[in-house]
């Protein structure tokens, strides 16, 4: 593979250079202002520990990859684009799955073999079975690639089930990301299908949007997930 090899595929870039996609590069900003709506969260309620630090430093680094892809738009920068995103998603389950178990190892763990052979199993249906044959993923599903992100949104709304059925203060937070995440992945699917009637296309709009996501998802960290929940009052008090 040539890491160097251009890549287009994605409504606004209509020849290779650092510029042609300025929308989709620019949007980026999303993400760094979602990490510092974290980081001025944590700060303000005393709770910047490790955990919470590595969250805010992967949402930054989502922004900066994504960046580097939709300027440079070759292989070594769609890496640089895909490692901080699903870096955080196995993150913030980890870190998710080890509050709702109140801080016991054995628990998180067992929950997070779970939940993390649900999305391999989801991930495995969406590459393997839904898209065995020829052609492209966007031929032969319509979705653009976006199937792609159907582990991470099925995680997603499984976490807020749970929150929201066991009333847990973080309930709304999630289920608030998991909703904006689906709104996000419409965008992002349709791109290339606009690109006549918007010749920008929509995928800034998807950056926007998922910006606004992992804001909302690290407020459920920061606020309620910061550390191992022992009882729902517990967590209410500390709202």
């Amino acid at each position: 593979m040539d890491w160097t090899t251009p890549i287009d595929i994605y409504c606004e870039r209509t020849a290779v250079g650092l510029w042609n996609e300025p929308f989709n590069a620019l949007s980026n900003i999303a993400f760094v202002l979602a990490a510092y709506w974290g980081y001025a969260s944590a700060r303000r309620l005393g709770r910047l520990n490790g955990r919470i630090w590595v969250a805010i430093l992967l949402a930054g680094s989502i922004g900066l990859g994504s960046f580097l892809f939709h300027t440079f738009a070759n292989h070594w920068s769609e890496l640089a684009d895909i490692i901080p995103i699903w870096s955080f998603v196995v993150w913030m389950i980890l870190v998710i799955v080890w509050s709702m178990s109140g801080g016991s190892l054995i628990r998180a763990a067992f929950g997070a073999v779970k939940i993390f052979a649900l999305v391999g199993l989801v991930f495995w249906f969406t590459s393997g079975v839904l898209l065995s044959g020829t052609g492209t993923s966007a031929t032969r599903l319509g979705l653009n690639g976006s199937e792609q992100y159907a582990p991470a949104l099925l995680a997603l709304y499984i976490f807020a089930a749970i929150t929201l059925v066991q009333r847990h203060p973080a309930g709304r937070w999630l289920g608030w990301a998991a909703v904006v995440f689906t709104i996000s992945l419409v965008f992002r699917t349709v791109d290339l299908a606009v690109c006549t009637p918007l010749p920008i296309g929509t995928h800034f709009v998807w950056h926007s949007l998922n910006g606004l996501m992992i804001g909302l998802l690290l407020q459920a960290l920061v606020r309620h997930l910061s550390s191992p929940r022992v009882d729902g009052a517990a967590h209410n008090r500390s709202h």
